[in-house]
């Protein structure tokens, strides 16, 4: 592990110390899952990612709203945006993921993470969403970088980490543990007493 002011690097990884300074823990109460409907561009996912959710489509999809089952139906599991990277489709002219419903108050969920707690589905939903506010970008050098992403309406989220005193990473820690490893997230939580 090598440690400079601003980041970290564990393996192949290079990991912004924000990660580790600054607190965060969703507030749905507040924010009511705005960043299922909010964003230019669908959540990022990996290739494999969208075949789960096909082979899951039948478990989650009578929780879909119909928009979202339609814009499946036309564009199939996933989407190209500007950038060239895969994401989750949107429902057209509105900025809502396709995957997303709204319940009887009014607030938004994602509908594989639904049935998958409800035992139906055996995906949670693309790791981009599970990790946020982690950013995760594949460098051309073939390190991969761990940023902190700030997004206004999640400004409820960090309030409410920095009231309660829950890092990052902490919050974070089983989505970090799925997609980096055990051994990972311990040299993590090593990394963190050097912050504080």
């Amino acid at each position: 592990m090598e440690y400079m002011e601003t980041m970290v690097i564990i393996e192949d990884k290079i990991v912004s110390s924000e990660i580790f300074t600054e607190c965060f823990s969703c507030d749905y109460g507040v924010c009511g899952g705005a960043c299922c409907i909010i964003g230019d561009s669908g959540a990022p996912m990996e290739e494999e990612e969208s075949e789960r959710i096909e082979a899951n489509y039948a478990e989650f999809s009578p929780l879909m709203s119909p928009g979202g089952r339609a814009v499946i139906e036309e564009k199939g599991f996933f989407e190209i945006d500007a950038d060239g990277d895969i994401v989750t489709p949107l429902v057209p002219g509105k900025e809502e993921c396709a995957y997303a419903a709204c319940d009887e108050d009014g607030n938004w969920f994602c509908t594989i993470e639904r049935s998958w707690c409800r035992g139906g589905s055996d995906f949670i939903k693309p790791i981009s969403c599970r990790l946020y506010p982690i950013r995760v970008l594949k460098l051309s050098n073939g390190m991969t970088a761990l940023n902190l992403h700030r997004w206004n309406i999640c400004a409820c989220a960090f309030a409410k980490g920095r009231r309660e005193g829950v890092p990052v990473y902490r919050f974070l820690q089983k989505p970090l543990t799925d997609a980096f490893g055990e051994e990972f997230y311990r040299a993590m939580e090593a990394a963190a007493a050097h912050f504080r």
